[in-house]
């Protein structure tokens, strides 16, 4: 099956890699420290800034913002500097990294700040704290204990937005059925590409594409935006043969 197609986009991004077999990629204090350091570091070169974080013994999260197309050599950066630092301070060699990072374009304000909450509770959905702000390595902790933040997070929205007052209260609140259901449906996020230009699909709903024009234009704009012809000919109640046809046609 073929890969699914990276989206390098500038924008936000929801990061997260694990270890090898879920093995543990960080072990004391100063790999946490290391692996900041080497975040900040590419954040620098690849202008990038970082709205939070959350580094848990096996794995990260990310929320990173992007000003150019350039996700893909950021994490690159990131991955293969820790996993030189790592491998070599635990003596082993082979893979650290369980494989290509994950990442989630984020394309609305709701998200972002679902998202914030999902980051910040990895520590408690793991029963490792009670409370937001407990756990050292997330950037919600910096905030509630006022800390000084880390270089590549001075502009984050989450510090100019939240404070040690108002944190738990805003971001410690659990998510629902509702907020989750969010964070699986951005899972199924798909792009498509076209003349070399890539952009999130579904721009629209078919009931948009279709509720004004030229059928056989519709058809040509939902296609171009991601839907497949399965989809559409089962909004139109039609066969796909005839999408196909029509599609062939333009």
């Amino acid at each position: 099956m073929p890969r699914k197609s990276r989206i390098d986009l500038a924008g936000f991004h929801h990061v997260m890699n694990r270890g090898v077999n879920r093995s543990d990629i960080f072990v004391d204090d100063s790999d946490y420290e290391t692996f900041l350091k080497i975040v900040c570091k590419a954040c620098k070169d690849y202008k990038v800034v970082l709205h939070d974080y959350c580094l848990m013994s096996n794995h990260f999260h990310l929320l990173i913002e992007t000003k150019m197309d350039n996700l893909s050599l950021f994490m690159k950066y990131i991955n293969s500097n820790y996993a030189i630092y790592a491998n070599r301070k635990q003596k082993r060699s082979g893979h650290l990294w369980q494989g290509r990072f994950y990442s989630r374009y984020i394309t609305n304000e709701n998200y972002y700040y679902t998202l914030i909450r999902y980051i910040e509770q990895n520590p408690l959905e793991a029963g490792i704290t009670q409370n937001i702000g407990e756990y050292p390595y997330t950037l919600g902790a910096v905030i509630a204990k006022r800390q000084k933040p880390i270089s590549c997070t001075k502009e984050s929205k989450l510090i100019k937005e939240l404070n040690h007052e108002n944190i738990q209260d805003i971001v410690g609140v659990k998510l629902d059925e509702e907020a989750l259901s969010q964070l699986k449906e951005i899972q199924k996020q798909k792009i498509v590409s076209k003349d070399g230009i890539q952009k999130i699909a579904y721009s629209k709903s078919l009931d948009e594409h279709f509720q004004n024009g030229e059928r056989n234009t519709a058809i040509y704009n939902a296609f171009n935006d991601g839907y497949t012809q399965a989809k559409i000919a089962s909004y139109l109640s039609v066969s796909r043969s005839l999408i196909s046809k029509i599609l062939k046609g333009r």
